[in-house]
């Protein structure tokens, strides 16, 4: 193996000390150099939807600022358009700035499962289906990778949850990790082929991501064929020798040299093989040259921003999703009242890592009055905090002058985030109460929404329009108010479910309730799977995204590899759609009712007509064989199914397929809940069967004392140090948000998920490990053994850096 790097002539140069850091992070955002070698540093930073260089102090929660960028939508609103060659251009678009910023590694995009609508980050995540996810983000990557930067996908994998994220064991079956939570990563990394990956923080299956040689070798490298370079999320490696061996090429941030002496040590000892770093060194180097020259290049000619700008509010546009409409839209001559505090301030990206600067940032309401007769504008509600009669009262009585009322609802900033999951899928009270009272003055209403993930919508049948922004960018005000006005004709459809209450969902009776685990019982039943399996009604049904035009479908053909159909813009306007073509299962249970196996987006003028051709995807006659540990196809007669949305199915036909002599070895006598699809009633013994082993314990273990990889939240009922520094980070979130920092608030609540590990090797070399062993004294119950440790650790450290 050692005999193939391709940086075999530099690697045999470097001391053994220098190979273990150039595989830690220097700093915060950089790796190491080595001068005397010519090896450059290289910079990494986040980037899913903007580049976000921090100048200034480093952070990885955004909480200061970056250098202004160009912010585009985030991925689960571009996951809405449906739009191959959109993704590509806006991953060209970033791969520029990054470039001009002499950014090697762009860390995006991130393309998790959205297992439930309740997770902080799905903002950031494409959608519920692993072909959808997996197809744009290859797009993605091609783009940035285009122009000579890398591309990161994250976070591999099974990142379902933000609870706990940091420490959670991930627990799924063999089949349903492969059909739904790697095979987006699949598509990813066989169709873009990036340069490098991200791990996640959380453990799969007992093992934490970064470690996981299944993950990292077996599937990703040698399954997939990836021969990149796999980087720790900042502060995710847990044992920098085990991630080593398992693949793990990179840990970020710097840990300060801690760990590159236990690298040292180990390979000194014998239980690291030398040879197994080297390769590891080379994918650091592969990369490290592989973007130099990107990097290199005269970066002096600044942006144009007027351009960029230009681009973001088109991909806006483009992914915009028209939920309902009864002949409200497009907006005409009527005399319009304005209400609702995101008009003014717009909702445009999520929190947390990928916090953009944006250039500059546009606003509905301004657009508005600039082309509409808007007879005035209130915002109707506090953004943060509880309802304001005044403001409500203020709202009633514009919306009694108007025509027309365009009301702009959505999540707060407080609601979405990284490091934190919503705990409910309502919108606001007040921002409901607002609702109720502009109902029932029987005006038109138009809804304008904003936010990164499902909400309920109790109001949906008494309005006339619902227009879903998502987080739209720093241009998505424009964008919003083009469709409003018919400027554009929305194409965007939904990438998600939308249930009509939270309590529909597969795993809302457990999701992010666990302590040290997270099972899922669900399985393959996700999303639109399990709904339609089920016949479950939704409020907006997977791939639900409605035009100012019609379309008809007519003269379907298919084969096992393709689908042609015809599609007819029947309407007046110009208009896009997606078709969408749908695999039902084979006979017998445990298999979703239909899988989404292949789309495509087809612009239309007035009465065209274009028959598309859809190839289907790779596995779309398969499931994932637990006993062959392999995809194997159902053969026999097939149905297969087109249409507008899973729901909307217009025309179908039959495809006969080539099976594999496999037997089905998920018995209906074992597995009856899941062979009906009533996942929700699963047993604990029964998931345990699917499984093929006993379920860990989900509760954290109480009885033994806390270590580097526990967390400060177990401290909570633990009496002493822990329980007090526990409720000092609650108190002072409470304090925070009660001043309307929401943002801030959320990050103090991250410190509770933080592993202990990480007080010491991401603090800058300012805890040492005896200063974190003697911190774990105190909080295991001796605070005063604990304090005098601590006292004598810190003048240990200080004498050593003095000397």
């Amino acid at each position: 193996m050692t005999g193939t790097l391709n940086h075999r002539s530099l690697i045999d140069q470097l001391t053994l000390e220098e190979k273990a850091a150039l595989t830690s992070g220097a700093n915060f955002w950089n790796t190491e150099s080595i001068d005397r070698l010519g090896i450059p540093s290289m910079m990494l930073t986040d980037g899913p939807h903007g580049v976000r260089k921090q100048g200034g102090k480093a952070d990885h929660l955004g909480l200061n600022k970056s250098i202004p960028a160009t912010c585009f939508p985030t991925a689960a609103t571009l996951a809405n358009s449906w739009d191959v060659d959109l993704l590509e251009e806006v991953g060209d678009a970033l791969g520029a700035e990054a470039a001009a910023e002499d950014v090697s590694v762009l860390l995006g995009p991130g393309l998790n499962i959205k297992r439930n609508p309740l997770s902080g980050r799905n903002f950031e995540y494409f959608s519920e289906d692993p072909l959808l996810s997996g197809t744009l983000a290859a797009a993605f990557i091609r783009g940035v990778q285009g122009r000579g930067v890398a591309a990161c996908p994250k976070h591999f994998a099974v990142n379902s949850q933000e609870t706990h994220r940091m420490s959670v064991d991930e627990i799924v079956d063999t089949r349903a990790l492969h059909e739904i939570f790697l095979e987006g990563f699949r598509l990813a990394v066989t169709q873009g082929r990036p340069r490098t990956i991200m791990s996640s923080y959380n453990r799969v299956n007992g093992t934490f991501a970064h470690e996981n040689g299944y993950l990292l070798t077996e599937v990703l490298r040698d399954r997939w064929g990836f021969d990149g370079m796999v980087v720790s999320d900042w502060g995710g490696c847990s044992d920098r020798v085990a991630s080593i061996e398992a693949g793990g090429s990179l840990e970020m941030p710097s840990a300060d040299g801690v760990t590159d002496r236990e690298v040292v040590d180990a390979v000194t000892s014998g239980r690291l093989d030398e040879a197994t770093l080297d390769r590891r060194v080379n994918e650091v180097l592969t990369v490290v040259f592989g973007t130099r020259d990107a990097v290199a290049t005269d970066a002096s000619a600044p942006l144009d921003q007027d351009a960029a700008h230009a681009r973001a509010v088109d991909a806006a546009r483009r992914s915009i999703v028209l939920l309902k409409n009864g002949g409200a839209l497009p907006l005409d001559g009527e005399r319009l009242a304005v209400i609702g505090d995101f008009a003014e301030t717009p909702r445009y990206q999520g929190a947390g890592s990928s916090l953009v600067n944006p250039t500059r940032l546009s606003a509905a309401l301004t657009e508005l009055r600039r082309r509409r007769d808007v007879v005035g504008y209130e915002p109707g509600f506090a953004r943060l905090g509880a309802a304001s009669p005044k403001r409500l009262a203020r709202a009633v009585r514009l919306a009694e002058r108007a025509d027309v009322v365009v009301v702009f609802l959505g999540l707060s900033e407080a609601a979405e985030t990284e490091g934190l999951d919503r705990t409910h899928l309502r919108l606001p009270e007040n921002q409901l109460a607002l609702m109720r009272e502009l109902i029932a003055l029987e005006r038109r209403i138009v809804v304008v929404l904003s936010g990164g993930a499902p909400v309920e919508l109790p109001f949906a049948d008494d309005v006339h329009a619902i227009v879903h922004g998502y987080l739209g960018g720093q241009g998505g005000g424009e964008a919003i108010v083009d469709v409003l006005t018919g400027a554009v004709n929305p194409s965007g459809k939904l990438a998600e479910s939308y249930p009509i209450r939270y309590g529909d969902v597969a795993s809302s009776a457990s999701y992010a309730r666990g302590e040290a685990t997270a099972e899922h019982r669900d399985s393959i039943f996700i999303g639109y799977r399990y709904y339609d399996t089920l016949g479950k009604p939704v409020q907006y049904p997977f791939g639900h995204g409605l035009s100012y035009t019609r379309f008809d479908y007519s003269d379907l053909t298919a084969s096992p590899e393709s689908v042609t159909v015809t599609v007819t813009n029947t309407g007046a306007v110009a208009g896009a759609e997606i078709v969408q073509v749908y695999v039902a299962a084979a006979d017998g249970g445990f298999r979703a009712a239909k899988e989404l196996a292949g789309f495509a987006k087809v612009d239309l003028a007035p009465g065209e007509s274009h028959r598309v051709t859809i190839a289907l995807r790779e596995h779309a006659f398969d499931y994932f064989n637990v006993d062959l540990d392999r995809f194997v196809t159902e053969g026999g007669e097939r149905e297969v199914l087109v249409g507008a949305s899973s729901r909307d199915l217009r025309l179908s036909t039959t495809v006969n397929v080539d099976g594999d002599e496999a037997d089905f070895p998920y018995s209906a006598d074992d597995l009856p809940r899941y062979h009906s699809g009533e996942v929700k009633a699963v047993t604990a013994e029964e998931f345990s069967t699917l499984l093929g082993r006993p379920l860990p314990d989900p509760d954290w273990r109480r009885e033994a004392d806390l270590g580097y990889n526990d967390i400060l939240a177990q401290g909570a009922d633990r009496r002493g140090l822990g329980r007090l520094l526990v409720r000092a980070v609650t108190l002072t979130r409470r304090v925070l948000m009660r001043a309307n920092k929401p943002i801030e608030a959320n990050y103090t609540h991250f410190v509770l998920d933080l592993p202990f590990r990480n007080v010491s090797r991401m603090s800058g070399g300012r805890v040492n490990p005896p200063m974190l062993d003697a911190l774990l004294v105190a909080i295991n119950g001796h605070p005063v053994k604990g304090l005098r440790r601590l006292i004598a650790a810190n003048r240990d450290r200080r004498r050593t850096d003095h000397n």
